[in-house]
This record gives C-alpha cells, sequence and structure tokens, in this order.
C-alpha cells in the first residue's frame, strides 16, 4: 500500500515547536486579516514584504525610509503607512515597493516557523492555487494557525480545514488528528462561513470597529492565484 502525505494542523503558534518537522511545508493561516492583507498586496503589486514580529523593528525600518504596516489589537498604528486590512493595500503606490508589515498575530507565526524548510501564506483568496501547488509538492503539509494571541481562533481553524478537506480529497494525503477535527467544523460552515462566524470573538472585535467589509473580503475565495513565499527574511510571489 502506497504511504499516504500528512496533512496537519497546529491551531496555535505556541504549539509549533510540537509539530515542528525539518521537511514540511507550513502554510501561515492568519484569515482577519493579515494573510489575506499579504495575498492582496501581492495582487496589487507588490515586489517584496518583510514581516516583522515586533513594533520596534517596523520602525527601524521607518526610519530607514521603508513604507511599513503596522497593527495591533485590529488597530492601526499612528505613525506609519498602513495596517493590516487589505483594502489598504489595494493602491498604485505600492507597485515595485518593498513594504515591511507587523501584525498581532500573522507575523508572530512567521517567526515561530522561520526555521521550516518552507513557508507559504495562504488565505481564502488564493486557496485553490495554493491547494494545486501543495498537490504538486511531495511534501508533508502543517497549516499553522495564527490565531488570537497564542490562543485558538474560529476563522483560521476553518480555513485550515478548508485546506486539509481539499487536500485529502485528493487522494495524495491523510489528515492528522487535528486537521479531521477542522474538517468536520469546516464542513458546517461552508455553505456560509460569514454567518459561522457572526459570533467569533475575532469577528466581534472587528465588526465594533466598523470592519464588517474587511470581514467578507477576507472569506471570499479566489481573489487571486498569487502564493507569497518566505525567501529569507522576504515574502515574494512564488514563481
Amino acid at each position: 500500500m502506497e504511504k499516504k502525505l500528512i496533512v496537519d494542523v497546529c491551531l496555535s503558534p505556541h504549539l509549533y515547536p510540537v509539530y515542528h518537522k525539518d521537511d514540511h511545508i507550513v502554510v501561515v493561516i492568519d484569515i482577519l486579516r493579515a494573510t489575506s492583507a499579504m495575498c492582496t498586496a501581492f495582487e496589487h503589486g507588490v515586489d517584496k514584504m518583510i514581516p516583522v514580529a515586533s513594533v520596534e523593528e517596523a520602525t527601524e525600518y521607518k526610519n530607514q525610509g521603508f513604507l511599513v504596516g503596522a497593527e495591533r489589537n485590529g488597530i492601526a498604528l499612528e505613525g506609519f503607512d498602513f495596517g493590516n486590512s487589505p483594502y489598504s493595500y489595494m493602491t498604485d503606490a505600492i507597485k515595485g515597493q518593498t513594504i515591511v508589515i507587523s501584525t498581532t498575530n500573522g507575523t508572530q507565526a512567521i517567526e515561530a516557523a522561520r526555521n521550516a524548510y518552507k513557508i507559504v501564506i495562504g488565505a481564502f483568496t488564493n486557496i485553490s492555487a495554493l491547494c494545486d501547488w501543495l498537490q504538486t509538492q511531495d511534501r508533508n503539509v502543517l497549516l499553522l494557525c495564527s490565531g488570537w494571541k497564542n490562543r485558538f481562533n474560529l476563522e483560521d481553524s476553518l480555513f485550515a480545514g478548508a485546506v486539509a478537506e481539499r487536500l485529502s480529497a485528493g487522494g495524495l494525503f491523510r489528515t492528522g488528528d487535528a486537521a479531521l477535527a477542522v474538517s468536520s467544523l469546516y464542513s458546517q460552515a461552508k455553505t456560509n462561513p460569514y454567518k459561522f462566524l457572526h459570533n467569533s470573538s475575532h469577528a466581534e472585535r472587528l465588526a465594533a470597529m466598523g470592519l464588517k467589509a474587511d470581514i467578507k473580503y477576507c472569506l471570499q475565495v479566489d481573489r487571486t492565484k498569487v502564493i507569497p513565499v518566505l525567501d529569507g527574511k522576504h515574502l515574494i510571489k512564488l514563481s
């Protein structure tokens, strides 16, 4: 019997050391909103992005003249060029630029997995391109949910479930227990993920800030075929 590849899910960056394997492809997920914003930035022509974990690092880059997006607790930080709303990256001003980005959760997850074999960025907006590519790689896949300050969150888990469902349906992958669990969760939400997430903590947080449009955008499927991949300190467009 042919041995299948494994797709599994790490539900928090805090758990990443338990899951790390030197040969795994890690998909970093922060649906609301960092990874969705990253995919949007590349779709709108950004050349490179530099994810950094701390505001201090972001400030250093800002002082060097870089365009910088910085967000904490859902709020764009004063003095920077962008937050982490996908809509803020829908501008010709980013074309050909290198942009630094630091967020509450997503860039922390990238930092946690920095020693992985390969890190790519996943969002509903690039899900088909991502899954098609993963099917060709002959590598085990770990879906790393950024969560909320190292806690479980619903939206990242739903996306992980959607990817796990697609990969296992292709016949090349079997699911680990966490992937099986979030696939079951996604099966309950797939007909209307926006409604399913209505009472989730981060969706409520963003809605209270008047950001419902961001939530709806981040749940749209296949807005881009771009897959950002980490190359050294830069995210670049996967060729």
